[in-house]
């Protein structure tokens, strides 16, 4: 990090756009304008895999694979894979949520006429951009693509609910489906080839403008995803094809049973065994994704909750050990550009604690969790360690507002309130991202909910909780002069632009 700067949090499917959800076209490239123009240095996302229960980002098909909602239309026309006229613009295009289904039905419409068109052609410079980008990712993303296929044959059937032979990942099985489904097969790669090249983009957009992108990554993998049917080796899974042993978090103040994640663990004897090569596959990929990635549940690569995989709450779990040592001392010496930052919130014993410091990674600061207790709580910036990032709220947590109107402790508040200097509820937003902003921690950010003042319909994600998130979307006439503006003077009195007078 080595730097003061100071960003804002705002995932891409959250950027305005005519087509029903954010994508990596115009739109992701006027954002960073804005963020320059604001002199930020900092955008952080959250992870840009294919989601698949409940819309998730932390719930993927794949460790490896982008999400292809995220692919830019226009793009599609500028490569000459549509016409104008196919690209008309939905009429719920508009609509203040993300409409998951409709989007993903008809982006999928387009997607696939793309994906033909380049079949019958198979010549010119973007087939063989194409064949560039199939020979390099080939590893990962035939088995995802051949799983995808799986999936759509099966009606969105999990994995282990398919015929035997495909269920066992059988060689012959899969070389039939190979060559009996093509041109649905060659979709799901172009769709990947797709969204890469689109994201590269933004990447050199981000780079030319000083701006770094901050990326994430769910420390378990789905169940249902390419990596547990393809590596299913490297996971807990039995003879029935089952998960063994699942994630989760055992009973606490905020849920008497815990919580059930239902993630199958890892086999971290299986994964040591050839130095943890799937880790480092997935963090070098990662790193084509972002300058710095926060490691979501960092806790886990020093423990991790065991539930048995047919327990019905999280009740009956059991701390196991994990070589997280092992793992980052081999990601330290493979990979000695990749940049970290551990999402250390929660129950943190002092082995977690002294995990992340043995390998220097910033932790992470949330000021709505600091108005409780008292002067010494951690949370409360005067409090802070310079090397960490500190935010005014997560894409876990209510919006500051939010925040405010469903705190039940009078204590609290009023601690907030004397803390921040503010005597109006409408006052808080700017006054927390100040005192983020002011605070010794290196990185500074606020969701873009919290800079435009917005309250709970806005929030982002309610954890435990699934129908509901991942939907809010930024309108295409925020006040963007005023808030560049504001958050230029602010970053500049507390020493966190990239440009300095």
């Amino acid at each position: 990090m080595n730097t003061r700067r100071s960003g804002v949090l705002l995932h891409p499917t959250s950027l305005p756009s005519p087509y029903g959800i954010g994508d990596l076209g115009d739109a992701a490239i006027d954002f960073l304008d804005f963020l320059a123009e604001a002199e930020q240095g900092l955008w952080q996302i959250l992870p840009l895999g294919n989601p698949g229960y409940g819309d998730s980002p932390y719930q993927c098909y794949s460790a490896f694979a982008g999400n292809p909602l995220l692919i830019d239309p226009e793009w599609l026309v500028e490569q000459g894979l549509l016409s104008h006229g196919e690209l008309p613009i939905p009429s719920w295009g508009r609509s203040r949520d993300v409409e998951y289904t409709r989007c993903r039905n008809w982006k999928a419409k387009l997607l696939r006429t793309a994906s033909a068109r380049l079949a019958a052609e198979a010549s010119g410079p973007l087939w063989s951009d194409f064949e560039e980008f199939y020979t390099r990712e080939g590893w990962w993303l035939h088995d995802y693509a051949l799983f995808m296929t799986l999936k759509d044959l099966h009606e969105g059937r999990s994995w282990n609910e398919w015929p035997p032979e495909l269920r066992a990942h059988e060689q012959e099985a899969l070389e039939e489906t190979n060559e009996r489904h093509q041109p649905q097969i060659l979709f799901h790669k172009f769709c990947q080839f797709a969204f890469y090249t689109q994201w590269e983009l933004i990447r050199k957009a981000a780079r030319d403008r000083d701006i770094r992108i901050l990326g994430d990554m769910p420390i378990f993998v789905s169940f249902d995803s390419a990596d547990v049917w393809g590596w299913s080796d490297f996971f807990r899974v039995n003879g029935s094809w089952q998960p063994e042993v699942v994630a989760g978090v055992p009973p606490d103040y905020f849920s008497e049973t815990g919580q059930l994640w239902g993630n199958p663990l890892y086999d971290w004897e299986a994964m040591a065994s050839d130095s943890f090569w799937w880790w480092r596959s997935r963090f070098q990929q990662l790193m084509r994704q972002a300058d710095v990635i926060r490691v979501d549940h960092f806790r886990g690569f020093e423990a991790c909750w065991e539930i048995p995989g047919d327990a019905p709450t999280a009740e009956t779990g059991r701390w196991i050990k994990v070589p997280g040592r092992e793992l980052f001392q081999e990601l330290q010496q493979s990979l000695p550009d990749l940049r970290l930052i551990a999402e250390d919130l929660g129950l943190i014993t002092k082995e977690v604690k002294a995990l992340r410091e043995e390998f220097r990674l910033p932790g992470m600061k949330v000021l709505q969790f600091a108005f409780f207790g008292d002067s010494g709580n951690p949370f409360l910036p005067h409090n802070y360690e310079q090397h960490c990032v500190a935010y005014t709220g997560t894409h876990d947590n209510n919006t500051m507002l939010g925040f405010m109107d469903e705190l039940d402790d009078p204590k609290a508040k009023r601690r907030m309130f004397e803390y921040l200097g503010i005597h109006q509820a409408k006052e808080l937003p700017w006054a927390a991202v100040k005192a983020v902003w002011a605070s010794t921690a290196e990185w500074a950010l606020a969701p873009m909910q919290d800079l435009l003042e917005l309250g709970t319909t806005a929030r982002m994600n309610l954890p435990g909780t699934v129908g509901n998130n991942w939907r809010w979307r930024l309108g295409a006439r925020f006040p963007r002069k005023r808030l560049a503006e504001r958050l230029k003077n602010l970053g500049r009195c507390y020493g966190r632009n990239q440009l300095q007078d």
